[in-house]
């Protein structure tokens, strides 16, 4: 007969597609909870972890290391650093500037006299001496001017002779009554007329002369000649341009600057005896052809100080002069310059980079005989240079630490590194050109004929 429909049957899920499915969501945290779990561990062992209490040191580590072995520093490890001893020396008190060279004497030859340029007789950057020729202009017009003065003046000179002869004759003629005592006079004053006269032609000589001897021009002093500004044939009149530029090199002066607050220092060294000023010239950047180390820094003498201190940057000039020998200062050029105002005697210096800064003041890291450091105050002195003069806190001998520092904190471990000094440069031989150097085939201990050259 007709059935009734049944409800439908629930059935199970399919735990063998609901599994894999469920394992794939949960590996990935049982993967993070792992990493967590070994990086707590691992820290702790570290000591990272303060709050949590430190391990216990293995029985095989002594007092003061950590499980592995090594001095217990920040973290348990021992700080790598360097370090100096304090010493008791000679401290010198330097003041740095930025100088400028200037030549002794510079002048630039300009003619005084118009004319045609006949021969140059100098060489672009010669070493000339104070009279020696330079250039020389047509000097034929001014030769004829000078002689044409000279025979104006003997003109003179005869007439002056002959109204001197007139005035003796007429002195005669009055005292016999032969003449007038108004002709005596008339003869006196042509003869004063005629002295004067030679006299004018005395001085037209002397400027004739003059102009005849620009036409030469001389070296007004020893120096150095650089580039001509004109060539042999050119007109030039006394206002053009310059010629060519004479420098005087040996010896040059060297102008800087210094702070107002320097000035007693300054003056305290001046009065206490030559004040030394030391040129710093930069290393070359290319090694000599003959390996020869590079010669030390020129020595000069400072010479005066300016008399008034500029208001607007609040600085005063000084000016010391060298000998520079050897040209090593050329004009125009900028230079470092350093001068010794005073020198400390016998007092304890440490390395500036061993001074470390702090709310306090100065301190540093003094190394302690169980490996260890101690952060001390300080009580500085002068600071010159590279070095810093400590009047309390340290003693002489004992080890600052001049690297490292920013990793260390009081107490903790070091171990004291020696400073890295570079390598020292070593002297290239420079490669003979091609085809020198090398033996002819055949020669003895030359390649044979036909072998091929080495590689």
């Amino acid at each position: 007969m007709n059935e009734l429909p049944r409800p439908p049957v629930p059935t199970a899920p399919d735990t063998q597609t609901a599994s894999p499915a469920r394992r794939r969501r949960a590996w990935p945290w049982l993967l993070l909870l792992a990493l967590l779990g070994g990086g707590g561990w691992y820290a702790w062992q570290r000591g990272w972890l303060p709050w949590l209490g430190q391990p216990a040191p293995t029985a095989t580590a002594p007092a003061g290391f950590g499980p592995s072995g090594g001095p217990r520093g920040r973290g348990g490890i021992a700080v790598p650093v360097t370090a100096a001893a304090a010493a008791v020396e000679d401290l010198p008190i330097l003041l740095d500037a930025l100088g400028t060279v200037q030549a002794s004497n510079t002048t630039t030859v300009v003619p005084q006299v118009a004319g045609r340029i006949t021969e140059i007789a100098f060489i672009e950057g010669q070493e000339i001496r104070a009279g020696e020729v330079l250039v020389r202009i047509d000097p034929r017009s001014y030769q004829a001017a000078l002689d044409q003065a000279v025979a104006t003046k003997a003109q003179r000179e005869a007439q002056l002779a002959n109204a001197r002869l007139d005035l003796q004759r007429y002195v005669q003629l009055v005292r016999g009554n032969g003449a007038s005592q108004q002709q005596l006079d008339t003869q006196r004053a042509a003869v004063a007329q005629l002295e004067a006269q030679v006299q004018f032609d005395q001085a037209t000589i002397d400027n004739a002369q003059v102009q005849l001897e620009h036409a030469t021009i001389r070296a007004p002093f020893d120096g150095r000649v650089g580039l001509r500004q004109v060539d042999v044939g050119n007109l030039v009149q006394s206002s053009s341009s310059g010629i060519v530029t004479v420098t005087q090199l040996r010896p040059v002066s060297v102008t800087f600057t210094l702070p107002q607050q320097a000035l007693p220092q300054v003056m305290e060294a001046i009065a206490a005896g030559p004040v030394q000023v030391e040129a710093r010239l930069p290393d070359p950047a290319i090694p000599r052809v003959d390996a020869s180390p590079t010669p030390a820094n020129p020595i000069g003498t400072l010479v005066t100080i300016d008399n008034q201190v500029d208001p607007a940057t609040g600085t005063l000039r000084l000016k010391a002069t060298f000998p520079n020998d050897d040209q090593r200062l050329w004009p125009g050029a900028f230079v470092n310059v350093r001068l010794q105002v005073a020198l400390l005697r016998g007092v304890t210096i440490i390395p500036l980079v061993a001074v470390q800064r702090g709310p306090d003041g100065a301190f540093a890291f003094v190394v302690q005989a169980d490996g260890t450091v101690q952060q001390r105050p300080l009580t500085l002195g002068v600071v010159s240079g590279t070095q810093a003069m400590v009047r309390r806190g340290l003693r002489p001998g004992e080890q600052v630490v001049t690297s490292g520092a920013l990793r260390l904190t009081d107490g903790a471990a070091v171990t004291v590194a020696a400073p890295v000094v570079p390598p020292a440069a070593q002297p290239q031989r420079r490669r003979p050109p091609p085809g020198q150097g090398q033996r002819p085939a055949g020669a003895p201990g030359g390649p044979p004929p036909g072998a091929a050259p080495p590689r």
